[in-house]
């Protein structure tokens, strides 16, 4: 193994942090580093390729805040308990920030990601959460079985299609920013992200 140490606050990717295309990221950047204030090196990924991450982003807001019989705060608590179970930390923190933001109970929601199995939710939930987790670890076991246990615990289908959704959006998610180097911030400031998301969503104008 190198003796040679990576800075914790940059990407493995250093050329994509020198190369922004101008446009919104690129401006919340410079005006994060003008600040000298930390910020989320999501935002580096997005800059880099703005005419079509942004489309991304409007994704992003679609599945996570289209008005729907899931709540927001329940697709958040989806997006932080998929990253969890992939060993993605940034995402973790963020949507774990954002989920107790929008349900108003920190510690529930990590009670949730480490033992959903004993965490204070209701059944209908717990089976929600464990259906993430088998498409996340045993996507292959997935069959049509799996669903008639959704809508046997009370959720119709436009609930199932956003918790499939937002699972596989956090699968990417979790790959794409695990195998680029995005590191984890500070708890302040995963916090002060997870209030600014659950009051404004994912779109940057």
């Amino acid at each position: 193994m190198s003796g040679a140490t990576r800075n914790t606050t940059a990407l493995y990717l250093p050329g994509v942090e020198r190369h922004h295309q101008s446009g919104i990221y690129h401006d919340l950047i410079a005006a994060a580093q003008d600040r000298n204030q930390e910020y989320s090196k999501i935002w580096d990924l997005f800059a880099f390729q703005q005419d079509f991450t942004i489309h991304l982003a409007r994704f992003t807001h679609g599945v996570l805040r289209t008005p729907a019989s899931m709540s927001p705060g329940l697709r958040e608590l989806i997006a932080a308990y998929t990253s969890y179970q992939n060993d993605c930390a940034f995402c973790t923190q963020a949507h774990a920030a954002a989920a107790s933001e929008l349900l108003g109970d920190e510690t529930l929601v990590w009670a949730a990601l480490r033992d959903v199995d004993h965490a204070p939710l209701d059944e209908k939930t717990r089976e929600l959460l464990r259906f993430a987790g088998k498409v996340t670890r045993t996507l292959p076991a997935v069959n049509a079985d799996d669903i008639e246990a959704l809508r046997g615990a009370g959720w119709d289908d436009e609930a199932i299609y956003y918790a499939i959704t937002t699972c596989a959006l956090f699968n990417f998610y979790n790959r794409w920013i695990t195998a680029t180097g995005v590191p984890v911030m500070s708890v302040d400031a995963h916090r002060a992200q997870g209030k600014a998301l659950a009051a404004r969503g994912y779109i940057r104008d």
